[in-house]
């Protein structure tokens, strides 16, 4: 039996969606909303009719009967931390998104729009892997100050989504192999994959790891309290430095990662140096990976859109490749992986979680 699938993808200025048939792709589109169409709203669900309205025209101006759908499936938002899995859109989950459990953010919206036109025609709505999937071990958790326990949030759904493709590719199963997935995008993040498990991970969203395109990764701890205090800063250009325009953009005053090699190749020191500063803290990320993994890696896998270089690629392998081989999943393919998530529930390969 073949599954029609419905999947919501909501961003800060547009909404994803795609339409599948298993996993084949039947159509997929990105909605556009201007600054002006979202000026009128204060909170993230008070957009959620306007998104709707704009998902169901789509639909039907393309003639697509919603009525054939199986199953709908949004992206997860900052709800409390969970296991990683595929979720229905119970009434308690539905709410924390509606309120923002751990914050206000478009995503919050997938499973709302996903439950509501569901629930319109009859089918159940799911979401998989939220970016707020915390399989960290109690270890983990420690950051050396009480008061600041560390935190798991980072691309929790492509990185489980290319660790269990490449399971599936060599005929194994995820839960029988020890993994670790490094996602290079906006962000960087490198987590520990134990039998199925995310163990350690670091907060890609504002605080640790590897410097990246968009984000300052770790900064030296005492002399970000010296800056926070100089009085020369506010709160919110702190963040800002820290994530938005940290990073690539913060020295060579561009996000991407294609700017900084096509500096490099010009002959550009000042990039040449950044980009070595890159290479080294990723590769680093991937050596501390593999103690939490006690030095029994079966494989590191390189994913994001910055994995779309051939000379990222080979340095990193170069620096870390005397710990496993390496396989190269390059993007991110959100839409699919959120279908496969349905998919896997459908079709009885997972259980569906409870939240």
């Amino acid at each position: 039996m073949s599954y029609k699938i419905l999947i919501i993808n909501p961003g800060s200025t547009s909404t994803k969606i795609g339409v599948f048939e298993d996993e084949t792709l039947l159509f997929e589109e990105t909605l556009r909303h201007t600054t002006e169409e979202l000026a009128g709203f204060n909170l993230i669900i008070e957009q959620k009719d306007f998104r709707k309205k704009v998902i169901l025209d789509i639909l039907a101006e393309k003639n697509f009967d919603i009525h054939t759908l199986d199953v709908c499936v949004g992206r997860g938002g900052m709800l409390k931390p969970i296991p990683g899995g595929t979720y229905p859109v119970s009434d308690e989950l539905l709410e924390d998104l509606k309120i923002g459990k751990q914050g206000q953010h478009a995503s919050n919206l997938g499973g709302v729009l996903a439950r509501e036109i569901g629930d319109e025609i009859g089918v159940p709505s799911y979401i998989v892997d939220p970016v707020v999937v915390d399989e960290l071990m109690p270890s983990s958790r420690l950051s050396g100050v009480p008061e600041l326990p560390r935190r798991s949030v980072f691309h929790a759904l492509n990185q489980k989504a290319v660790a269990k493709r490449y399971a599936r590719e060599t005929g194994k199963k995820y839960e029988d192999l020890n993994l670790i997935v490094c996602h290079m995008g906006g962000g960087v993040s490198v987590g520990a994959h134990d039998h199925g498990r995310i163990v350690d991970v670091n907060n890609a969203l504002d605080g640790e790891g590897a410097f990246s395109p968009e984000r300052a990764g770790g900064v030296p701890s005492g002399d970000l309290v010296k800056l926070c205090f100089s009085g020369e800063y506010t709160q919110q250009e702190v963040m800002k430095k820290l994530v938005g325009k940290g990073g690539f953009n913060a020295y060579i005053g561009s996000n991407d990662a294609r700017d900084l090699e096509k500096m490099v190749n010009e002959g550009d020191e000042h990039a040449k140096l950044v980009q070595d500063a890159f290479y080294q803290q990723v590769a680093k990320d991937i050596g501390a990976m593999s103690t939490v993994l006690r030095g029994k890696v079966d494989q590191i896998i390189l994913t994001g859109g910055i994995a779309y270089s051939e000379h990222t690629c080979n340095e990193l392998k170069k620096r870390a490749g005397f710990i496993a081989d390496f396989t190269v999943y390059p993007g991110e393919d959100e839409l699919l992986a959120l279908a496969q998530g349905a998919l896997r529930v459908m079709n009885g390969e997972e259980k569906p979680m409870k939240y």
